[in-house]
């Protein structure tokens, strides 16, 4: 991955973020947080 792509992303990743946070109360970000802790309990059992 190339710097350009790296910082691309990166802020693209950012301004999803502050949109979920002006335009939804952060509810997509907390969801995918608990989808994610979710993912990783669901893992750790199979290890």
């Amino acid at each position: 991955m190339t710097n350009t792509l790296a910082i691309s992303l990166g802020g693209i990743i950012l301004l999803a973020l502050g949109a979920d946070a002006v335009l939804n109360d952060s509810t997509a970000t907390l969801f995918l947080g608990r989808k994610l802790i979710d993912l990783i309990e669901y893992l750790a059992f199979w290890r």
